[in-house]
């Protein structure tokens, strides 16, 4: 499938269903994580055949720290395993890799990694990958408030100065653009604290597909969806018919 103007520039995906996957095969949860890594892949290359410009992947949110011990353990084993395997594949295919969420909550080892991964990848021009590890959208809000409040008080930022855009561009997105489509897989229909500023006008494309099991179909139906939708952003259907 060929890029046009139906396609979006940016996708986001919760990727949901890892657990459950695992369940149904009698395997342990991890498992399920560990399959997952390849519906990632698959994801990566389908949105850089598709010409899509930026692909966002939920992880690994702020909730997620409460579970069990041992399962969050063994997410992050898989992290730094993954990180290590994939890339120099990523960087072979032009792909920038970039992570948003707190790292101060990463261990100092997984935050080397990132860090090292990111400065590897930062000269690629192809797909731009942003993964949120330890990321919830309420912290990404709040961190922006903070960050405006600070300028605001010793001076930089006059109060009268704060709009739409010097908050998004505080946020761990800023300079980048919205999402237009967000994908859930595992049959959910909400966006779990997921980006909620970004998603304000993303077009919102839910599917039972179990992560492990993502694929092509699953990823062309999502855009087969996406094109036929009418993005009016508060105007009505007539208006952008006559703009178009």
């Amino acid at each position: 499938m060929a890029a046009d103007t139906n396609t979006p520039a940016h996708v986001a995906i919760i990727m949901d269903g890892n657990g459950r996957w695992a369940r149904r095969r009698a395997l342990p949860r991890h498992a399920g994580h560990r399959s997952g890594v390849g519906a990632v892949r698959r994801s990566v290359e389908l949105a850089a055949e598709r010409g899509v410009k930026y692909l966002t992947l939920f992880a690994f949110s702020s909730e997620n720290w409460s579970r069990p011990r041992d399962e969050v353990s063994k997410l992050m084993s898989l992290f730094v395993e993954a990180l290590q395997r994939e890339v120099d594949e990523l960087h072979r295919n032009n792909v920038r890799l970039e992570f948003i969420g707190a790292r101060k909550q990463l261990s100092p080892g997984l935050v080397e990694k990132i860090e090292a991964a990111e400065a590897h990848t930062a000269g690629n021009t192809g797909l731009r990958l942003l993964v949120a590890v330890a990321y919830g959208g309420r912290w990404d809000i709040v961190e922006a408030a903070r960050s405006i409040a600070a300028r605001a008080a010793d001076g930089t930022l006059p109060v009268d100065d704060i709009d739409a855009g010097t908050f998004a561009a505080e946020l761990q997105l800023g300079g980048l653009p919205d999402p237009d489509l967000l994908i859930r897989t595992g049959g959910e229909q909400r966006i779990s604290n997921f980006l909620l500023w970004n998603l304000a006008y993303a077009e919102l494309y839910f599917c039972d597909t179990l992560w492990p099991d993502f694929g092509d179909e699953d990823f062309d139906a999502a855009l087969a969806y996406f094109a036929q939708r009418q993005r009016r952003y508060g105007h009505t259907g007539e208006q952008i018919e006559a703009a178009g």
